[in-house]
């Protein structure tokens, strides 16, 4: 039995119809592997059945584990749901559970722990199914224009250090994605692959993709030049528009040619303010950049309440 406190993190958003079968499946693993662990569930707002049904859940089982429901004030999606969830947790190792969907064999979960200890610091699961083809590009066009040097790719679940934790929380309080911060903070990352028991089941789950639509937009502002490289490249190119309509105004004076009246002082003029808007539009775009940088230092989440649950 591992000695190490185990904190279980998990995001609930109207989860109740797999809900049980997640916690059938995972919490047995902690039951036989450590010796103290919490469960620490997330509500985000849920509007079905999910708070109940875990309620019913803890009063059905024997369980070793300390069981916390983090009420969200309201709807706050997957990162500032995680982020409160992370900073009441208290385990010395804390895994993050982004959905409860299950395709993955129970032992991948110690196979994790196991590479944490070898020396790593975080260390995600990833599925080798399908992804979606507009998950396929987003990641492709982040790791290309990513400000930081680690890439990102699709992952079930993490395992995150006591020490990973606080080196996130010295940068800043917000963290608006998590899997980026954790790839580029410094320590050491490891990724474990898995054959899936259903290579369809990232595309199958509509719930996850649409939770992820905003996030994925709002991450190539947060940790990307991307906007910045195309506004750059716009610029130049009207920036050579410029300087061709120059070249050939000059060459037409020089051969003494006609041409209609007013057409290249109007083109010239247009391709000359385009370069200004574009020029504009990147110093704008990197000013934006750094006042994101001081914003990610707000906390920005707000807890209702803080439930323990407890068996009668």
């Amino acid at each position: 039995m591992e000695k190490k406190f185990i904190s279980i993190v998990i995001y609930l958003h109207n989860a109740a119809a797999y809900l049980k079968f997640f916690l059938d499946t995972i919490l047995p693993v902690y039951e036989e592997n450590f010796e103290q662990f919490e469960l620490v569930c997330v509500d985000d707002a849920c509007s079905d059945e999910t708070v109940e049904v875990l309620k019913n859940y803890v009063e059905t089982k024997t369980l070793k584990a300390m069981v916390s429901v983090v009420h969200m004030g309201f709807f706050h999606g997957l990162e500032g749901a995680m982020n409160a969830g992370r900073d009441i947790a208290i385990g010395d190792f804390v895994y993050e559970f982004d959905d409860i969907f299950v395709d993955y064999e129970p032992e991948v979960i110690m196979e994790v722990y196991h590479k944490l200890i070898e020396g790593n610091d975080i260390v995600a699961a990833s599925s080798k199914g399908k992804l979606r083809l507009t998950s396929r590009v987003f990641y492709s066009l982040y790791n290309r224009t990513s400000r930081g040097k680690g890439k990102i790719g699709p992952e079930t679940f993490r395992i995150v250090s006591r020490r990973a934790i606080n080196r996130i929380k010295s940068v800043g309080q917000y963290i608006p994605y998590r899997k980026a911060v954790y790839m580029n903070c410094g320590l050491n990352t490891a990724t474990i692959c898995y054959n899936s028991k259903d290579v369809n089941v990232r595309i199958k789950n509509k719930t996850v993709a649409s939770e992820r639509t905003t996030l994925a937009l709002d991450s190539f502002i947060y940790f990307t030049n991307a906007l910045e490289r195309i506004s750059a490249i716009v610029c130049g190119i009207f920036l050579l528009i410029t300087v061709g309509m120059g070249i050939y105004i000059a060459s037409d004076i020089l051969k003494g040619t006609s041409t209609v009246e007013g057409w290249l002082s109007t083109m010239s003029f247009l391709a000359f303010g385009f370069f200004g808007v574009f020029a504009l539009l990147t110093i704008i775009l990197k000013y934006l950049s750094v006042t994101l940088n001081l914003i990610f230092r707000q906390q920005r989440y707000l807890v209702s309440d803080i439930e323990k649950v407890v068996k009668n």
